[in-house]
């Protein structure tokens, strides 16, 4: 009988931090299915993803994440999106999550801070993302960040040039590098990478977009990093 991994979170904010940092890659599963939600979350960390949030408004998110912390492969991560409460964050942890993760300033964000729990918290606003961070997030996750696309993270940053920023909502493959090219940490994918796979659609299509998505990280590394830091 397979011996069960321990559920203690070993991801502290610094450590996420560094390795979203270094892969610049998260990944966010929402659908209708728990179930096909975990299938999702497992096809995209065999494929290269470090980090992979389920949003707890997918029917079943929490089960399916204690099912993902169990089989995932060595070195991933799994985590819970829109953790709005309390409640959210205890029942998320005793499921084995990871890291939170929040679309706005809830009361989660001081809840996983307190207990050393990393957070990405929600954020639009300069407003909201200086206030983000004095609760204790690990990082402000730009939400949505198609209203104003990069240029809007660029002047974000101007005056907050230490925030990391994750840029989330409407990015796929064609804006990712955008991002990064102002100054996000990482980008976080939703639907441009799992589709309808958290409602029961087909792995395969996941996969082959996983394996594009780590790659334009990679290349992206290897263009703008010096050869004397490879």
């Amino acid at each position: 009988m397979k011996e069960q991994p321990s559920m203690q979170n070993t991801l502290t904010p610094e450590s996420l931090l560094a390795g979203i940092r270094q892969t610049r890659l998260v990944a966010i599963v929402r659908g209708t299915q728990g179930q096909a939600a975990a299938k999702a979350a497992l096809a995209a960390m065999e494929e290269g993803f470090r980090y992979v949030e389920i949003a707890l408004t997918t029917p079943g998110a929490v089960q399916a994440i204690r099912e993902v912390r169990a089989a995932a492969p060595a070195g991933c991560f799994v985590g819970a999106g829109t953790v709005l409460t309390v409640q959210d964050v205890d029942n998320v942890s005793a499921a084995g999550g990871q890291f939170m993760v929040t679309p706005s300033l809830a009361p989660s964000i001081e809840e996983s801070a307190r207990r050393g729990i990393p957070i990405l918290a929600g954020a639009l606003t300069p407003s909201e993302a200086l206030e983000a961070m004095n609760r204790g997030a690990t990082a402000v996750k730009l939400f949505p960040a198609s209203i104003g696309g990069p240029g809007y993270l660029k002047a974000l940053r101007d005056p907050f040039p230490d925030i990391p920023f994750v840029a989330v909502g409407g990015v796929g493959l064609e804006e990712a590098a955008g991002y990064w090219e102002v100054g996000a940490i990482a980008v976080g994918l939703g639907g441009p990478l799992f589709g309808d796979a958290g409602s029961g659609g087909e792995l395969a299509p996941v996969r082959e977009r996983a394996r594009a998505f780590v790659a334009l990280a990679s290349d992206y590394d290897r263009r703008t990093t010096p050869k004397s830091l490879r």
